[in-house]
């Protein structure tokens, strides 16, 4: 017996962490769940619009989820400026996958659902992520609200932070944690004061029984205007609730009937049904019966025009009405009547899962309703009536792995054969409820240690939570002594204002004279930026066309007619490109090739037996998309022939690579296998010297003024190919426009 009375109190103590509800049904409407996705790759994409034909709305979450209420037939609306709107037909329960084709983000669709702020809509976003996972991960869905508050930053939006604050609240009250309910609906009234909230915080006041506190937070609501319909119901049927906490019977019937009259009018049926029954157990505990049994048959007539299970709610209800009167014969028939009922429920095609208590209440399983049977019977002593009812509620709950009642039934069972006098019977059961006893209490033992774990996992959320808040309350408070301090400020000195709007404008005129004069510099630069590469430029083209020249000149010195003709074909082409150039900053990559190309050409056919050259361009490179400096290369190149495989014994090759570095970057490299640079200087000239000097200071100058023009677009770097100080490697590195 002591043994009982210990498993009784763990039971007790664990109700507070009983399972998880789901929402009623209402009508023939039910909750679609879907996701939007991109077709190629599958992304998820989020702040897309769903609507129904009827009006309800929803946003896909940052997963690219949505849940909205619908019924079948509906159509479904999914609209974003990002992909041509998409309709489809509801046909049934089944969760929707939409994928869509060509989707453009766009800052328009930004504007387009006030999300300005990336700050904001990462804030929204982990929201709808948070109210996704709810009912499935509380672990998880707190950590959401914790990242939406860590979004708002130390001075957010009060507006948003109470937002986050109450789904924070709603997630402790699915899951009955309703202390920590309170405590953050109360920070979100703090914060930003909404009927929406006082609603929520008035009815867990309501669940933990604190009836003057839901008074105090909803009456002040009746004074405002232009509350909702069915927020206006909510609010009288939390004050009736407190009224009948409190056992003021007939005042809970006038706050009830105030409700009832507003849900009529517009026709909010399913509170129609809720008030009804309210006021009935008004009556009830009121000792009222007659009156109690008339509004309990109004409300079974509202109740089947709901979904059945609703209706089975409210039967389950007036049969235990029944019960208290001792009018049993109506009870048995009653809760028979609620059996058949569950039962097609449970079988209805149109059902995919078995209806569960966490659907319909603790009390209405068929185990449980036929425990209730056997009971109604036993108080009238038909005990032989009384077995089958128990012996079926023992064999449903052992299916269902409800212990409770497994345990509850086979006792009573056992109490049935000792009054029977069936003494073996009685025994034999009575020891099955031991084992069952046992069973429980080690079940209970660890669904202890499971919800002491889950405790702590929620306090440590909570606790970084509490942490944002404190620190956003703390940065707050400066941020208003601050403020406090400046009207201090203003208000001592008022007087002298005129004296402070004359700084300010002093002060505008001088940001207005230095704006003007940076631009002027600003402007002066660009100017002798553009005239110092006019100038660089007009330096190179000479230089390369007495190179040229001296390429002709050497053919006719040989006699060589033909070639002569041919190279000066080829090399007015590339003069006459070069020329057409002249005056271009940048030219597209594919144009700076091509002349590179007839410059090798050229210089090969003169020393044919000193190099080979070619040009390698990577696949993945996009080459219409790069601009270059006109002649940046082609010095380089010169130089590796001329002073690089022109010396060298035997012959040599000139490659050009061109790869893509990474995505806006472009690498060009020209690798020669010459004498290198160590040994071309030794082999220079004094004269030559000084002319490699003043054509490589050259293109320095203009690397340096680009980079400065046009925020640092090209690179360049020299380093010798071999470890011996053979080949010359010059690298060029360039920038795409973003």
């Amino acid at each position: 017996m002591k043994h009982y009375i210990h498993l009784v109190a763990i039971v007790f103590f664990l109700g507070t962490y009983s399972g998880l509800s789901q929402n009623r049904a209402s009508g023939t409407q039910f909750k679609v769940k879907g996701s939007v996705q991109m077709k190629d790759d599958r992304s998820p994409i989020s702040g897309v619009m769903v609507t129904t034909s009827s009006g309800m709305q929803a946003f896909t979450n940052g997963l690219g989820e949505f849940e909205i209420n619908t019924t079948i037939g509906e159509l479904l609306t999914i609209e974003d400026l990002g992909f041509e709107t998409v309709r489809l037909r509801i046909k049934s329960k089944d969760d929707i996958l939409v994928q869509v084709e060509d989707y453009i983000p766009s800052q328009e669709k930004e504007s387009e659902f006030n999300r300005s702020k990336s700050s904001t809509s990462r804030h929204q976003k982990y929201l709808d992520s948070a109210i996704t996972y709810k009912k499935t991960d509380i672990a998880k869905s707190i950590d959401f609200v914790a990242r939406s508050i860590a979004e708002l930053g130390t001075l957010g939006n009060k507006k948003e932070l109470a937002k986050s604050l109450t789904t924070l609240g709603e997630i402790y009250l699915f899951h009955k944690q309703y202390d920590l309910a309170i405590d953050n609906f109360q920070d979100a009234l703090a914060a930003n004061k909404t009927i929406a909230t006082s609603l929520l915080l008035g009815r867990t006041y309501a669940i933990t029984k604190q009836y003057k506190e839901v008074e105090k937070i909803i009456a002040p609501l009746r004074e405002i205007k232009g509350i909702l319909p069915y927020r206006r119901v909510t609010m009288y049927e939390l004050l009736g609730d407190a009224k009948k906490g409190l056992n003021e019977i007939e005042k809970a019937v006038v706050f009830y009937n105030e409700g009832l009259v507003i849900a009529t009018k517009n026709q909010i049926t399913p509170k129609m049904t809720d008030l009804t029954s309210k006021i009935a157990d008004a009556y009830a505990q009121g000792n009222q019966l007659i009156e109690a049994e008339a509004y309990y048959g109004n409300s079974l007539q509202l109740a089947n025009k709901l979904a059945p299970k609703r209706a089975l709610q409210e039967e389950e209800k007036v049969a235990d009405f029944y019960n208290k009167k001792s009018q049993f014969t109506e009870e048995i028939a009653m809760r028979k009547n609620s059996l058949a009922t569950l039962e097609k429920l449970n079988t209805s095609p149109e059902s995919k899962q078995r209806t569960s208590a966490a659907v319909l209440g603790d009390s209405i399983t068929t185990q449980r309703i036929n425990y209730k049977i056997a009971n109604a019977y036993i108080s009238q002593d038909k005990y032989t009536e009384a077995i089958p009812f128990l012996e079926r509620s023992i064999v449903e709950a052992g299916s269902e792995d409800d212990l409770v009642v497994q345990k509850d039934a086979t006792r009573k069972l056992s109490e049935v054969y000792e009054y029977k006098g069936d003494f073996n019977l009685a025994l034999e059961t009575y020891q099955d409820y031991v084992a069952l006893v046992d069973t429980l209490y080690v079940r209970k033992e660890q669904e202890i240690s499971r919800a002491a774990r889950f405790n702590r996992e929620i306090a440590s959320t909570q606790s970084r939570i509490t942490g944002l808040e404190q620190e956003r309350e703390l940065s707050q408070s400066k941020y208003d002594l601050a403020l406090t301090q400046r009207e201090l400020s203003e208000e001592s000195y008022k007087n002298q204002r005129w004296i402070i709007y004359s700084l300010v404008f002093g002060l505008v005129l001088t940001a207005l004279a230095a704006f003007f004069f940076y631009r002027s510099n600003q402007q002066q630069k660009l100017a002798n930026n553009l005239l110092a590469l006019k100038s660089l430029r007009s330096q190179m083209n000479p230089h390369f066309i007495f190179n040229a020249l001296n390429s002709v000149n050497n053919f006719i010195a040989k006699s060589d007619e033909r070639s002569a003709n041919r190279y000066l074909s080829e090399f007015s082409t590339l003069m006459r490109s070069v020329l057409e150039n002249s005056e271009e900053d940048f030219i597209p990559l594919s144009k700076e090739l091509n002349l590179l190309e007839l410059y090798m050409k050229l210089e090969h056919s003169r020393f044919p037996d000193k190099f080979d050259y070619q040009i390698i361009v990577d696949k993945d490179v996009d080459i219409p998309s790069f601009q270059i400096p006109p002649m940046l290369l082609q010095p380089y190149i010169e130089n590796a022939i001329w002073h690089g495989l022109r010396y060298k014994e035997e012959k040599g090759t000139l490659e050009l690579h061109v790869r893509s570095k990474a995505q806006n970057i472009l690498e060009i490299s020209i690798l020669d296998n010459g004498i290198g640079r160590k040994r071309s200087a030794e082999l220079k000239t004094q004269h030559q010297k000084k002319q490699r000097s003043k054509g490589m200071g050259n293109i320095r100058q203009r690397v340096a003024i680009l980079n400065d023009m046009h925020n640092n677009k090209v690179a360049v770097t020299i380093s010798d190919l071999q470890k011996d100080g053979s080949g010359t490697k010059v690298v060029f590195t360039l920038k795409k426009d973003t």
